[in-house]
């Protein structure tokens, strides 16, 4: 459960700063983001998870907002696998979580 749960958070730690770093170029950039091989880079990275929380939302969630959706979903994971790996580790004993 310890490998598991911490898995969930690194994956999760991966994708938000993606967004963060997207986000950023995204805001640098400007108009100009599309074209940008690092935007393209962590558009890359960050598409499949995109997918996913367009299907799950409902419609009237526009696409323009499906990043932010996605990077709030994601924090709720980090969060949940933190708390899933500090209950692991408490009931282990925390020796054993170094």
């Amino acid at each position: 459960m310890l490998l598991a749960s911490s898995l969930v958070k690194l994956v999760a730690e991966i994708a938000l700063m993606a967004l963060l770093g997207r986000g950023l170029v995204a805001v640098l950039a400007g108009a100009q983001r599309e074209s940008n091989l690092f935007y393209q880079l962590l558009a890359l990275l960050t598409k499949p998870l995109e997918r996913l929380v367009r299907l799950i939302t409902p419609r009237i969630v526009i696409d323009r907002h499906i990043p932010i959706v996605t990077f709030f979903l994601m924090i709720i994971v980090w969060f949940a696998a933190l708390f899933a790996k500090i209950n692991t580790c408490l009931s282990i004993g925390i020796e054993q979580c170094k």
